[in-house]
């Protein structure tokens, strides 16, 4: 495994985390930093795979460590939630929001839940919604392998570029549609809309992928002069298209950016970032004294397990406010502390007792003979 991608696993949740819990404004971007490391890690390992094995098992490898590595957690997930949920039902507890889940639940199976997201049929669901990001990543893990396995090692670097530009294109004509109505069952809602549909991520797995394969220019360099001018241009385009900075934890990125196009150069900006962030990290070492602390290859590791959970388990510790009167800050810290405390503790288990004997038999029934290395175009990574 690569030093210091756990660590930037463990940052991307906790930034969703912040997000949910209404800390942190800009806290959605860790899902862009998901996409982006899906990128350079199934990238780099479908390249591999391509070189030492035939077709079919290159597609049957892949496909079956994916399926034992996503799915027993996800469904694991549904059917404990569509349990609890029928319980609740019949307890007579928040009715509507539990016949909503059964409602929503069919998309999630199918992992098409990110078209719903962006339908005018959407309701939010604290069980359901953070769900769209899976749909997108599945929807990646179709398409990808087969366009890896279709172009030579020669092209590699047109389609990483080509993907880079159609992600922002698809989001300006995307915008075109939902600003011209031109289909009924889009959402009234422009910028979430676009941002649940799977090709509005391209550049996202564009920029990973290239990572992965190609080198970029004094790439710590790029990080530090990144870390600055992102939220300069953040600020300032809010301010130019509003009149106001907006929140200042949002950094002129707070869900869902729109003001000033910024729905489709927003994203691509952000992407690239976490790309030089990932590729400085991976490549060039940085941080990584941090990233690899016990602590947060730990969160790293069962950071699945927490994305899947979290959302959940901050709407039940939310609800203690319904028995204990507390202010707002009160209840937002109390509310933060337990749901965290509570995934945390969930997700151990649950990797521990679910996660980590299934995953035992990726090698066992689907290895490979991918080797390991710390150049691009070589490394060896687990996803």
């Amino acid at each position: 495994m690569i030093p210091g991608l756990d660590g930037l696993r463990a940052i991307a949740f906790l930034l969703v985390f912040a997000f949910h819990t209404n800390y942190l404004d800009c806290g959605w971007v860790g899902v862009q930093l998901f996409f982006v490391l899906s990128g350079f890690l199934i990238t780099a390992i479908l390249v591999d795979m391509k070189k030492t094995l035939p077709s079919k098992a290159y597609f049957v490898k892949f496909y079956g460590r994916r399926f034992l590595r996503i799915f027993p957690l996800y469904y694991f997930y549904l059917f404990l939630i569509a349990g609890i949920a029928c319980w609740l039902y019949f307890s007579h507890y928040r009715v509507n929001l539990m016949l909503e889940y059964f409602n929503q639940l069919p998309s999630a199976l199918t992992y098409t839940y990110n078209f719903l997201y962006a339908s005018v049929w959407f309701k939010t669901s604290y069980f359901l919604t953070h769900f769209w990001s899976l749909s997108v990543e599945e929807q990646f893990y179709i398409i990808w392998p087969l366009l890896i396995l279709l172009t030579p090692s020669s092209s590699y670097k047109k389609l990483f570029i080509g993907a880079i530009i159609l992600g922002p294109v698809f989001r300006l004509f995307a915008a075109f549609l939902y600003n011209a109505h031109a289909f009924p069952f889009l959402s009234v809602n422009t910028p979430s809309g676009i941002y649940a549909l799977p090709f509005s991520h391209l550049d996202a797995f564009g920029f990973g992928a290239f990572i992965s394969q190609y080198r970029l220019p004094r790439a710590r360099q790029q990080f530090w002069a990144l870390l600055v001018a992102v939220p300069l241009i953040g600020f300032a385009t809010q301010y130019l298209a509003t009149g106001n900075f907006g929140s200042w934890s949002g950094f002129g990125y707070a869900f869902p950016i729109a003001n000033g196009l910024k729905h489709s150069w927003g994203y691509s900006l952000l992407n690239y970032f976490f790309a030089v962030t990932i590729y400085a990290v991976a490549r060039e070492g940085l941080f990584n004294r941090f990233l690899e602390l016990r602590w947060m290859r730990y969160l790293g590791k069962i950071s699945y397990g927490m994305y899947v959970y979290h959302y959940a388990l901050i709407f039940f510790a939310s609800r203690l406010q319904d028995y204990i009167p507390l202010a707002p800050d009160q209840a937002q810290l109390l509310t933060a502390l337990i749901a965290f405390v509570a995934t945390l503790a969930i997700a151990s288990a649950s990797y521990a007792l679910l996660e980590k004997p299934i995953l035992s038999l990726k090698d066992r029934f689907f290895a490979t003979e991918s080797k390991s290395a710390t150049q691009p175009g070589t490394a060896k990574a687990t996803g």
